[in-house]
Protein backbone atom coordinates (compact mmCIF):
# COMPACT_ATOMS: atom_id res chain seq x y z
CA UNK A 1 0.00 0.00 0.00
CA UNK A 2 0.98 3.69 -1.04
CA UNK A 3 0.72 6.06 1.77
CA UNK A 4 1.17 9.83 1.71
CA UNK A 5 4.54 11.01 3.22
CA UNK A 6 4.04 14.54 3.43
CA UNK A 7 3.00 18.07 1.50
CA UNK A 8 5.36 18.88 -1.03
CA UNK A 9 3.93 22.79 -1.86
CA UNK A 10 1.10 24.60 -2.16
CA UNK A 11 -0.37 25.68 -5.25
CA UNK A 12 -2.16 28.88 -5.53
CA UNK A 13 -3.53 30.91 -8.35
CA UNK A 14 -3.14 34.67 -8.87
CA UNK A 15 -3.97 36.83 -11.84
CA UNK A 16 -1.17 37.18 -14.69
CA UNK A 17 1.27 39.61 -14.15
CA UNK A 18 1.30 39.43 -10.27
CA UNK A 19 4.08 38.35 -10.14
CA UNK A 20 5.08 41.35 -7.96
CA UNK A 21 1.93 41.53 -5.66
CA UNK A 22 3.12 38.01 -4.72
CA UNK A 23 6.48 38.63 -3.81
CA UNK A 24 5.59 42.22 -1.86
CA UNK A 25 3.49 39.99 0.42
CA UNK A 26 4.82 36.49 0.34
CA UNK A 27 8.42 37.69 0.81
CA UNK A 28 8.20 41.14 2.02
CA UNK A 29 5.19 40.63 4.56
CA UNK A 30 5.17 36.76 5.36
CA UNK A 31 9.32 36.75 5.10
CA UNK A 32 9.08 33.40 2.65
CA UNK A 33 12.36 33.53 0.18
CA UNK A 34 11.97 33.66 -3.64
CA UNK A 35 12.71 30.13 -5.27
CA UNK A 36 13.97 29.90 -8.59
CA UNK A 37 12.03 28.01 -11.00
CA UNK A 38 12.51 25.37 -13.44
CA UNK A 39 13.48 27.29 -16.97
CA UNK A 40 10.62 24.71 -18.11
CA UNK A 41 8.44 26.57 -16.40
CA UNK A 42 9.31 29.93 -16.03
CA UNK A 43 7.72 31.12 -19.19
CA UNK A 44 3.95 29.65 -17.38
CA UNK A 45 4.61 32.73 -15.18
CA UNK A 46 4.24 32.65 -11.67
CA UNK A 47 6.37 32.84 -9.23
CA UNK A 48 7.71 30.26 -6.04
CA UNK A 49 8.88 30.76 -2.34
CA UNK A 50 10.04 28.75 0.53
CA UNK A 51 11.26 28.87 4.09
CA UNK A 52 12.87 25.19 3.95
CA UNK A 53 9.79 23.69 5.33
CA UNK A 54 6.74 25.38 3.62
CA UNK A 55 6.84 25.50 0.00
CA UNK A 56 4.17 27.83 -2.01
CA UNK A 57 4.00 28.24 -5.68
CA UNK A 58 2.02 31.24 -6.99
CA UNK A 59 0.45 30.12 -10.72
CA UNK A 60 -0.75 32.57 -12.85
CA UNK A 61 -4.26 31.95 -14.52
CA UNK A 62 -6.45 34.18 -17.36
CA UNK A 63 -9.65 33.37 -15.54
CA UNK A 64 -8.56 33.53 -12.22
CA UNK A 65 -11.01 33.17 -9.62
CA UNK A 66 -9.87 33.70 -6.00
CA UNK A 67 -10.17 30.92 -3.27
CA UNK A 68 -12.76 31.97 -0.99
CA UNK A 69 -13.36 28.67 1.18
CA UNK A 70 -10.48 26.53 0.19
CA UNK A 71 -7.76 27.54 1.81
CA UNK A 72 -4.11 26.00 3.33
CA UNK A 73 -3.33 26.45 6.62
CA UNK A 74 -0.03 27.49 8.53
CA UNK A 75 0.83 26.49 12.14
CA UNK A 76 2.94 29.34 13.31
CA UNK A 77 5.03 29.22 16.48
CA UNK A 78 3.42 32.46 18.28
CA UNK A 79 0.67 33.71 17.10
CA UNK A 80 -0.20 36.92 18.80
CA UNK A 81 3.04 38.09 17.57
CA UNK A 82 2.49 36.99 14.07
CA UNK A 83 -0.84 38.46 14.04
CA UNK A 84 0.80 41.87 15.50
CA UNK A 85 3.56 41.50 12.48
CA UNK A 86 0.44 41.12 9.58
CA UNK A 87 -1.60 43.79 11.79
CA UNK A 88 1.62 46.01 11.53
CA UNK A 89 1.60 45.77 7.64
CA UNK A 90 -1.82 46.86 7.03
CA UNK A 91 -2.96 43.68 6.33
CA UNK A 92 -6.76 42.94 8.31
CA UNK A 93 -7.07 39.79 10.35
CA UNK A 94 -10.14 37.42 10.69
CA UNK A 95 -10.19 35.88 14.05
CA UNK A 96 -11.87 32.32 14.53
CA UNK A 97 -12.04 30.78 17.50
CA UNK A 98 -14.43 27.77 16.18
CA UNK A 99 -11.46 25.26 16.44
CA UNK A 100 -10.59 23.57 19.88
CA UNK A 101 -7.49 23.73 21.07
CA UNK A 102 -6.15 26.16 18.66
CA UNK A 103 -6.25 29.92 18.44
CA UNK A 104 -6.25 30.74 14.27
CA UNK A 105 -6.93 33.69 12.00
CA UNK A 106 -7.55 33.79 8.73
CA UNK A 107 -6.00 36.51 6.31
CA UNK A 108 -7.12 37.21 2.16
CA UNK A 109 -3.53 37.14 -0.08
CA UNK A 110 -3.02 40.27 -2.63
CA UNK A 111 -5.63 38.75 -4.85
CA UNK A 112 -8.35 37.39 -2.11
CA UNK A 113 -7.18 33.94 -1.54
CA UNK A 114 -8.32 32.66 1.94
CA UNK A 115 -4.54 31.81 3.88
CA UNK A 116 -5.29 30.42 7.88
CA UNK A 117 -2.59 30.80 10.67
CA UNK A 118 -3.04 28.92 13.75
CA UNK A 119 -1.25 28.08 16.82
CA UNK A 120 -2.03 24.69 18.64
CA UNK A 121 -2.56 25.18 22.26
Amino acid sequence: MMLIKRVDHIQLAAPIGSEEKARLFFQGILSLQEVEKPHELKKNGGVWFSNGHVHIHVGVEKSFIPAKKAHPAFEVSDIEEFATHIREKGISIQVDDKLPGAKRFYVDDPFGNRLEFLEWM
